[in-house]
């Protein structure tokens, strides 16, 4: 009995090894699958932190400068543009932390541990895009938003169409593509196609049998765990994870269940290979659009590198 015991405990180690290791596969495996960047589209979308569309925007602010000194905004002749490149306006009286419930990932929590610790905060900040409050006169010039009773007219001025920094990006880009809504809200701007075709694709993967099969097998494993709730979005949009920044007790236990059903029952691969097919199936059948929107995106950087030195 001396001999086998060993060897007993051997076999039991070297089992629990393989389970933690194919954990750890799985784990990896959805990581890798959880983002913008492992998606078809993506390739259609701006990379904030590309020299190139940083080009773009610095070329955007300084184009947006001079026009808000044209309507008379004088203090503008001052502002140093490097200070607002990487924020984006907001009305003052209006700011709201950023700090809500969600991460940037297509399919929400992965990570049991992280998901512990922060339940679904996992918003992760890239100094890309930072809201700057403005006065209501100056953001209306800025952005071209208007509230009821504003004035369309700065210092006796009009207010072009989408602000000064709408006017910068037309100089930049050229007319913009018509707006599309989706899910009740309007999409307007230069990458509103690739965003447009990002929704459908998602609405169309998202019916598929074997989509619903994954929510279905999420959902049991959530259910034995004492969590009811019928697919991921429904577990990371509860209303009591709304309303206060830290997460609360319920939150985080919540949040490590959902992470771990999602490895244990391998749903980010699965769902994931539904969309990439839905998404390479609108590339197809929207590539003419989709290259010509590429190509206005390189003459834009052309034409900011060529402001940007003028500004020098």
């Amino acid at each position: 009995m001396r001999k086998v015991l060993p060897l007993a405990l051997t076999g039991l180690f070297a089992l629990s090894a393989c389970q933690f290791a194919g954990h750890d596969d799985r784990a990896e495996e959805a990581g890798r699958l959880n983002t913008m960047a492992a998606l078809p589209l993506h390739a259609y979308l701006p990379d904030p932190a590309s020299d190139g569309t940083k080009a773009i925007t610095r070329a955007q602010w300084i184009l947006g400068k001079q026009c808000m000194v044209r309507l008379g905004f004088t203090g503008f002749a001052v502002l140093d543009t490097k200070s607002v490149e990487s924020t984006y306006p907001v009305r003052q009286g209006t700011f709201t932390s950023r700090d809500l419930p969600g991460d940037d990932s297509p399919y929400g929590v992965v990570d049991p541990d992280l998901a512990s610790e922060h339940g679904y905060h996992n918003r992760t900040p890239d100094g890309s895009g930072q809201p700057q409050e403005w006065p209501a006169d100056q953001y209306a010039a800025l952005t071209g938003t208007f509230e009821s009773g504003d004035s369309h007219v700065a210092h006796g001025h009009p207010i072009p169409e989408g602000g000064c920094l709408g006017q910068a990006a037309r100089k930049l880009y050229g007319p913009p593509p018509r707006a599309a809504e989706v899910n009740g809200v309007k999409l307007s701007g230069y990458y509103s196609l690739a965003m447009e075709l990002w929704y459908t694709s998602h609405k169309e993967a998202s019916k598929d049998p074997a989509w619903k099969k994954a929510d279905r097998a999420w959902s049991d494993c959530m259910r034995k765990q004492g969590f009811h709730y019928s697919d991921p979005d429904r577990a990371s949009l509860d209303a009591g994870w709304f309303g206060h920044e830290k997460p609360s007790g319920k939150e985080r236990k919540t949040a490590a269940a959902d992470a771990r059903c999602k490895l244990d029952t391998g749903y980010v691969p699965a769902v994931h290979a539904l969309e990439a097919r839905s998404q390479k199936g609108a590339i197809g059948r929207n590539k003419e659009k989709l290259d010509a929107m590429r190509a206005a995106d390189e003459r834009a950087m052309r034409k900011a590198r060529t402001i940007i030195g003028d500004a020098s």
